[in-house]
This record gives C-alpha cells, sequence and structure tokens, in this order.
C-alpha cells in the first residue's frame, strides 16, 4: 500500500509539473528552451527557500525527475558543500551534486545516437 502511495504522488507531483510548464509554453508562448531554463531557475529558488523539500516528500522522483528537480539538487549540492568548505563550495558543490545525473544523460543520449537514426 505504501509504494502505491508513492506512485500516485510521484505521478501527481511530476503531472503537474509538466502541465505547467506545458503551458507557459501554450499560453506564454515561450520557446521551450526558455521554459526549460525558467524551470531549473525556479527549482532552484523553491529549493533555496526550502519550498521544494515538501514537493520532494510528497512527490519523490515526480519531484526531482523533471527540470525543476535538478536546480532542486544544484542547490542543496552548493547548500552541503558551503557547509563543509566554506564560500569554496559555491563553485563545485552543485557540480558535485549533479555529476550523476549529468553522467547518465550524456552516457545514454551517447548510447542512443549509436543504436538509432533519427528521421528527417
Amino acid at each position: 500500500m505504501e509504494l502505491a502511495v508513492a506512485f500516485i504522488g510521484a505521478f501527481i507531483v511530476g503531472g503537474l509539473l509538466c502541465v505547467a510548464a506545458q503551458l507557459v509554453v501554450d499560453v506564454g508562448r515561450l520557446p521551450p528552451p526558455t521554459v526549460m531554463v525558467l524551470s531549473v531557475s525556479l527549482g532552484a529558488v523553491a529549493s533555496g527557500l526550502g519550498l521544494y523539500d515538501p514537493l520532494v516528500k510528497v512527490g519523490g522522483a515526480g519531484a526531482t525527475v523533471p527540470l525543476p528537480g535538478f536546480g532542486h539538487v544544484l542547490v542543496q549540492g552548493i547548500i552541503a558543500d558551503v557547509s563543509r568548505h566554506g564560500l569554496v563550495g559555491l563553485l563545485g558543490g552543485g557540480l558535485e551534486a549533479a555529476a550523476m545525473g549529468v553522467t547518465a544523460a550524456v552516457l545514454f543520449g551517447y548510447l542512443a545516437a549509436l543504436f538509432f537514426n533519427p528521421k528527417v
């Protein structure tokens, strides 16, 4: 039962984040790259203000996988590294925290490019 609640929370939170981004693209007529940068930035600001952690608790992967979750990971890495190393943590904390996700994205993108041909 507990697992079902986690799946439902992830579905609802992730779905709402994606619906919000799609509405900004459709209604706001902003280009998708602008919406992507806006999503990461808003996730970072919400994380810095302590507003994103409750969303992660309810939504799990539904909150951490979409682009606002990337901003959240960057800010949490910076906060953790600043507490360990002082101001130097501003430079490396976000990169260290997001390294595994970025590496996976590059690796899977490369593998997809090797095995599949795009249609023109």
